[in-house]
């Protein structure tokens, strides 16, 4: 387990607050919090004169802060961060850093500049900004004064904002950028939302390696050139340099303003409200309170096993549960460090980079990352891949060892200890894993074959289950007791049980109060027993642990009455490289149909093999792609049953994207926009 710190209460009793206190006070001047310097002379955080370039360090890690190291086991924490005033962290060049000290003193200050922009105890305010300092340092100081932040997916809809807007009665939003200023500005004058004012952080720097907001792909300068600057005339627009300036000049002349305050929150308030993305209807507003989130923050360390104060490499929005516990709250609980990484799209760039000692992926991108290494893998010469494999073996079989819970054998251990050392590490090391000791994923159901791909390199993902309404994560695997395919069992505080049709249910105090209604009041989530139907479909083997089978309104009934688990059949064919994302459809149907997607970066590899050249529209119609592709769906159909097994696809060469619509912000399939998109296709299947 995780060493837990000093708890200043109990932590049922404790706020969030309470704990940054602690950090500032037994972790000063260990770093805190990291991100990539945008290179100017303004302080990004302050607003102020930074005066002049960032002093660096180039002999240290800025993850660990420490000389760098080779293998997997970090051996613990590294050195403290030092000096002050946000220098650049030791390590590579180009990121700047916060200690805790240094983080509780903005944290500080931008609460006096909220509070005086008359932000009050209980009341929403919106965040629309991606993985940047003012970001976190905002929601952090918001939660000091009392209110409630909530952030907005970047990638929202218009109508989807609109109703966060109305839905939450918010008075004031924080903002990245004129773009995002432009698609606000209507609700100031919309009579169904309360919005008073924009506070707006200035745009990213032309260069690109300023922070951005969203999930995807930014604007250019060429676009972001034609949004105009918001009037700094207009009196409900606000630049944010100008808050944090004013909360800097007020905490200043009165600091125990701000300690009186923030000593009245308790534990069972809000801490956030979390718009869950849905993949159909408007969003919900699930109330999270510091009492869910501390208990669940106990619980995981009792079953993750981390360094002390480890670095987290933070890139999900802020708007998913997921990325809120392990990039916000988690850290400060365990006096961690957050490695802020703007842009979703470079993360594989950043983890080569910082080389973190935990990393934390929905299947998708696990899924990303495995394509990209095995496109690597394929370019090697046969005597290195061969080699590869057979160190791939010897890895499944140890990792097999693992999870029956028995003791390698010397042989084994000796064999593994070779394969690590001569082939595993040196690839681990060129993607930035060498010093992984915790890989997860949760969100949705991990396909078989990407599991065992990362466990022939030694890399173990466990994987957890939970929701929004649980908190995060309800069910967890660990390195003491995992089933690879399974959600793990149910951590501390959490009791696990299956309806008569299959429907996971759950209770426990990390279990939230409800959903946030348009009067301020709370819907129960919960039965009056307490507990919560999640949605989900499962079973409960004889040892404890969860296997998911899909969400509960997913299932495909045919129109002969019998059920299908899409997610079960997609998974099964994914296990090709040329496929790179599946949708099942058969509702009311004689029969299951699909649409396959070319992996955009296997499928030009295997084509290449080949003496095949095209754009992934044009493989797609291809001959030779498509006769391999209908023989990955034979070959997926041998495993299945016959209820389950496709008889027509089509062949897509359009990868589908939270940009394009298909996918949520958090990677999640958009079932019904997908089959609407392409409902002619999908019916064709059934008239040929």
């Amino acid at each position: 387990m995780t060493t837990i710190l000093r708890m200043p209460g109990e932590p049922g009793h404790l706020t969030l607050p309470a704990l940054l206190l602690r950090n500032a006070e037994d972790h000063g001047e260990r770093p805190a919090l990291s991100w990539r310097d945008t290179g100017t002379a303004r302080d990004a955080v302050t607003g102020r004169d930074s005066g002049g370039a960032l002093d660096t360090v180039t002999d240290r890690d800025p993850v660990t802060d420490c000389a760098p190291v080779t293998g997997r086991d970090t051996g613990g924490a590294c050195g403290a961060v030092s000096g002050s005033g946000g220098d650049t962290s030791g390590g590579v060049v180009g990121w700047r850093t916060l200690s805790w000290a240094e983080v509780r003193r903005r944290v500080a200050e931008l609460a006096v500049g909220y509070r005086l922009l008359g932000v009050r105890r209980g009341e929403i305010v919106l965040l629309m900004m991606g993985n940047r300092p003012e970001h976190w340092l905002s929601d952090l100081a918001l939660v000091h004064l009392g209110a409630v932040p909530v952030t907005v997916y970047g990638t929202a809809a218009p109508e989807q904002i609109a109703h966060i807007a109305r839905h939450s009665r918010a008075r004031f939003a924080v903002l990245e950028g004129p773009s995002e200023v432009a698609r606000w500005e209507p609700l100031l004058d919309d009579e169904a939302a309360r919005l008073e004012k924009l506070v707006f952080v200035e745009a990213p720097d032309p260069a690109g390696t300023g922070p951005q907001t969203g999930t995807g792909p930014q604007p250019g300068p060429e676009s972001q050139a034609k949004v105009a600057p918001p009037s700094s005339a207009d009196p409900r627009h606000l630049p944010y340099a100008a808050l944090a300036a004013r909360g800097a000049d007020g905490y200043a002349c009165d600091p125990e303003v701000f300690e009186e305050v923030w000593r009245e929150g308790e534990a069972g308030e809000a801490l956030t409200v979390v718009f869950t993305s849905g993949t159909t209807g408007d969003p919900k507003g699930v109330v999270v309170s510091h009492r869910n989130v501390l208990l669940n923050a106990v619980a995981l360390d009792a079953v993750v096993e981390l360094p002390e104060h480890a670095a987290h490499l933070c890139y999900l929005p802020f708007a998913h549960i997921a990325e809120r516990m392990l990039g916000l709250y988690l850290p400060v609980f365990r006096a961690g460090h957050v490695c802020l990484c703007a842009d979703p799209a470079a993360v594989a760039d950043a983890v080569r980079e910082l080389h973190p000692v935990e990393f934390f992926g929905v299947p998708r991108v696990w899924e990303k990352l495995a394509a990209s290494v095995r496109a690597a893998l394929a370019r090697l010469p046969e005597e290195r891949r061969a080699a590869v494999e057979a160190a791939g073996e010897t890895a499944r079989a140890h990792v097999a060892c693992r999870e029956r819970g028995e003791r390698p054998s010397g042989e084994l251990a000796a064999a593994y200890a070779r394969a690590e050392a001569e082939v595993l590490d040196p690839l681990l090391a060129a993607a930035g894993f060498d010093r992984l000791v915790w890989a997860a994923s949760a969100s949705a159901p991990m396909p078989p074959d990407v599991v065992r791909f990362w466990a022939g390199l030694g890399v173990v993902i466990m994987d957890a289950w939970g929701l929004t309404e649980t908190t995060g994560v309800a069910t967890a695997n660990g390195p003491a007791a995992f089933r690879l395919g399974s959600v793990g069992r149910p951590i501390d505080g959490v009791e696990l049980r299956t309806a008569e049709d299959g429907e996971i249910e759950v209770r426990g105090r990390t279990v939230c109060a409800g959903y946030l209604r348009a009067d301020g009041t709370v819907e129960p989530a919960a039965g009056p027993d307490g507990w919560f139907a999640t949605g989900d479909v499962g079973r409960i083997d004889e040892d404890g642990f969860l296997w998911l089978t899909d969400r509960k309104k997913e299932l495909i009934v045919t129109s002969t009455g019998k059920n299908v688990s899409p997610a079960l059949v997609e998974n099964a064919l994914k296990e090709h490289p040329l496929i790179g994302q599946a949708l099942v459809y058969g509702d009311s149907r004689p029969y299951v149909v699909a649409l396959l997607v070319l992996d955009p970066e296997l499928a030009p590899a295997w084509a290449a093999r080949r003496g095949i050249e095209g754009t992934l529209p044009e493989l797609a119609g291809h001959p030779k792609v498509r006769a391999e592709v209908e023989r990955a769906v034979l070959w997926a159909n041998a495993r299945l049953n016959r209820t389950e097994q496709v008889k027509k696809f089509a062949l897509l060469g359009e990868e589908w994207g939270p940009e394009t619509g298909e996918l949520t912000p958090s990677l999640k399939m958009r079932r019904r926009i997908i089959q609407a998109k392409y409902g002619q296709i999908l019916d064709g299947l059934y008239t040929l």
